[in-house]
């Protein structure tokens, strides 16, 4: 299962790195403020897809674990959903058109826990290797917030030079 958790952080480390769209924290125009605001919509529809998952996955190996998984995960949710309203809101959106797009990328995470419900039943020893790579994802996410030096600046030109050197530390650590 550590490899399962170390899948987790490393894909997501590359995802951000050679992927995914990337935001700012600058006030006033920049790129990213201007872009789309359907970018919010199908983006937050996924993350609440998979936070579904990962509830779901928990649930199914404890109720307790199900119940940890849905508070850290409301407790991540809220002020997220929050800055999606207030950016479908600076993009033009009525009040009432935001919130319900909001409240409908909401049913992605019934839609998750289903499809990780569907999935587990018929071959239930992936379950514990899910959890473990969604661990991983939320460590990822915890380690980019405690080391902003990965993000600080301009973004390097070779990003595969980071994915290269940070595989190999990997390495290392397994090694041992």
């Amino acid at each position: 299962m550590l490899g399962s958790l170390l899948a987790g952080i490393l894909t997501f480390f590359v995802l951000e790195k050679l992927v995914l769209w990337r935001h700012c924290h600058e006030t006033g125009d920049c790129a990213v403020h201007n872009s789309a605001a359907s970018l919010v919509i199908v983006g937050d529809a996924f993350h609440t897809f998979v936070d579904g998952a990962i509830i779901g996955a928990a649930a199914l190996t404890s109720i307790p674990l199900g119940v940890t998984a849905a508070i850290a995960a409301a407790a991540h949710e809220v002020p997220q959903e929050i800055g999606d309203y207030a950016v479908l809101l600076h993009a033009g959106y009525s009040r009432a058109r935001a919130f319900t797009l909001n409240l409908l990328t909401g049913i992605a995470g019934v839609a998750g826990a289903v499809a990780i419900y569907l999935a587990a039943a018929p071959v239930p020893v992936v379950l514990p290797y899910a959890i473990a790579f969604a661990a991983g994802s939320f460590l990822y996410v915890a380690m980019t917030d405690l080391i902003p030096s990965l993000h600080r600046g301009q973004a390097d030109p070779n990003p595969f030079r980071q994915v290269v050197l940070i595989a190999a530390g990997v390495a290392a650590i397994l090694a041992l």
